[in-house]
């Protein structure tokens, strides 16, 4: 492809985007398709020959396009909102073109000290301490492997008898249990803890667990803290968690994927008190500060024992040692690293902290507003508190009629929902964290519910 060719086509690519972006609400936020659509409308084999980059755009149009689930969609409130803005997508496409590799400082100088310097700014803004090193990941359950693996080295610098165990509460993310599946320590390594009334760990509870295995022979090695819990977006109570897992030598994770955004404004800072005695912390800003996903910001307060895990450096990867130069690949298991940062840079000087907090306060609001209406309705019940964007609540009926109702209002096309259960019930999830939704996107999924129940 020329230059000319590049800047043509390139210039009908952003003009797509820049549509796209000013009327997301033109595509169904889930598609109408089913399953092995797309398959059977694409060729069974690759072309023998290279095909014009029109007919690609054309296709990428009326064959894609219509089989994407829209995640920038403002309707869309399943799961949690991964949005791209519009600074983020020019970050994006800018690091592609370049397209350097920082496994070392030397292979890419901006790559790793634009990390260190944006991951700075957004610990300097969650009101974590100076010490806290921090590095990019893909996403959370990668930072969480990260931490739980940096935890077992140090577990086995402390030496002792047994099999190694941790925690995480009931509620916890799943990435806390595979994470012991990837690191060969089984599926039984994990002891989830109850939690009380509004769905947080119960520190008595934790306690108590850690003494059992310890009169059993076992090893505590590490406990997850849960900022914002993937069901009810609950906070375990970080302060009384810390003081545990320092009694008992654990290594202590928070995982603040979702919740550790909304710090970026002053009143949610509550959110991680207690974290500054974490070992680790991880937040994704591609969940609720409208980075491009894949971004996930991986803090610990000890970077050492993180080389010491992951360290490995072979000939040809020997460099000249700088104590300002940092070769992130001795911190993590990928030795290849996109340049993750430059969106990340792009989104924090474009929006600034206050405009991302700005947003995030408008949505608390929405959610707050909806919980209201939802608990004066004669014919729903809300199931959780609403300490921030999701509220969790069902329709009066069977868990069957409840999963019915989200597959009317998602058919739809106005509206993405997802489910939960909670007391073993089936729960609507009305998560708000697009960049996009407003008010009246809130209001319409209620309007929604209410019609088509």
């Amino acid at each position: 492809m020329s230059p000319e060719e590049f800047r043509r086509y390139g210039y009908e690519a952003v003009d797509w985007i820049a549509d796209f972006l000013a009327h997301p609400e033109r595509h169904p936020v889930l598609p109408q398709c089913q399953p092995g659509d797309l398959i059977d409308a694409l060729p069974a084999q690759g072309p023998e020959t290279g095909e014009p980059m029109s007919a690609i755009l054309e296709d990428f149009r009326t064959l894609i396009v219509p089989a994407l689930t829209h995640w920038n969609h403002p309707g869309f409130m399943a799961y949690f909102a991964t949005s791209a803005s519009p600074p983020g997508i020019l970050g994006e496409m800018l690091a592609t073109a370049v397209n350097p590799n920082g496994m070392l400082w030397k292979t890419a100088p901006a790559v790793t000290e634009l990390e260190q310097v944006t991951l700075g700014w957004l610990r300097e803004w969650m009101g974590l301490p100076p010490e806290f090193f921090g590095m990019i990941h893909d996403t959370a359950s990668s930072s969480t492997l990260h931490a739980i693996a940096a935890a077992r080295t140090a577990a086995d610098a402390n030496e002792g008898e047994g099999r190694l165990v941790m925690y995480a509460s009931e509620q916890a993310h799943s990435s806390v249990e595979k994470a012991g599946l990837a690191l060969g320590m089984g599926r039984d390594c994990l002891r989830k803890i109850p939690v009380d009334d509004e769905f947080r760990m119960h520190p008595g509870a934790l306690a108590d667990a850690i003494g059992r295995d310890l009169a059993d022979g076992l090893r505590p090695f590490c406990v997850t803290a849960t900022a914002g819990t993937t069901s009810t977006t609950s906070v375990d109570p970080i302060p009384a968690i810390a003081e545990i897992a320092a009694r008992h030598r654990l290594w202590l994770h928070v995982d603040a994927a979702y919740a550790g955004a909304a710090t970026l404004a002053p009143e949610f800072r509550w959110v991680l008190e207690g974290a500054e005695h974490a070992d680790s912390l991880v937040m994704n800003p591609h969940k609720w500060m409208f980075t491009p996903v894949d971004l996930s910001a991986f803090y610990t307060r000890r970077p050492e024992v993180l080389r010491q895990t992951f360290s490995l450096v072979p000939e040809y990867l020997r460099s000249a040692e700088h104590p300002r130069a940092v070769n992130l690949m001795d911190y993590g298991v990928p030795l290849g690293r996109r340049f993750r940062a430059l969106k990340l840079w792009f989104v924090l000087r474009s929006y600034g902290r206050e405009g991302i907090a700005r947003i995030i306060r408008a949505q608390t609001g929405y959610a707050r507003e909806l919980a209201a209406l939802v608990d004066a309705h004669p014919d729903f019940e809300r199931l959780a508190p609403v300490p921030f964007s999701v509220v969790c609540f069902r329709f009066k009926g069977t868990d069957e009629r409840n999963l019915k109702l989200i597959e009317r209002v998602n058919a739809t096309g106005r509206a993405f929902l997802s489910h939960t259960v909670l007391h073993g019930k089936v729960v609507i999830r009305l998560a708000i964290g697009n960049m996009g939704t407003t008010r009246e996107h809130v209001m319409d999924a209620w309007r929604l519910l209410r019609s088509e129940a």
